[in-house]
């Protein structure tokens, strides 16, 4: 697809609640709305803690780029927020087993509350493998 945008919905990752799409495709740049731990069959969040809700994040996202007939490896950015830093390197050691080099770039940001409370948010930005933006 070069060119116009279009929107990405999968029954693998909790529906969007509001006026977005769980994904956006324009030209060749996939834009992932944040995901959460949720589980897209009940709606509701994962138990466990921070290592769960992280690895139910990045399989909702997984579903996401699935859908726009992409994976994990073609995510070149995300963005991780977290309801508490103190919990960053239980959230890191999950994220580091969904990622390969080259990793993507990434920021981590505190917030004051995430939906559904959950304690980590991830938001992704991938393109389409073979494009001049990934090489």
């Amino acid at each position: 697809m070069s060119g116009g945008r279009r929107a990405v919905e999968t029954p693998g990752a909790p529906r969007a609640l509001g006026p977005y799409s769980q994904a956006v495709v324009a030209g060749e740049t996939i834009f992932c709305a944040g995901q959460v731990g949720l589980d897209p069959a009940t709606g509701k969040l994962v138990p466990g803690g921070i290592a769960a809700e992280t690895a139910r994040t990045l399989e909702n996202l997984a579903a996401v780029l699935g859908a726009a007939g992409l994976s994990l490896a073609d995510v070149v950015k995300t963005t991780v927020f977290l309801a508490d830093l103190g919990e960053f390197g239980a959230m890191n050691e999950v994220y580091g087993r969904h990622f390969t080099p080259p990793y993507p770039a990434r920021a981590t940001v505190q917030v004051a509350a995430l939906p559904a409370g959950a304690r980590v948010e991830i938001e992704a930005i991938a393109v389409r493998p073979g494009t001049s933006a990934r090489q």
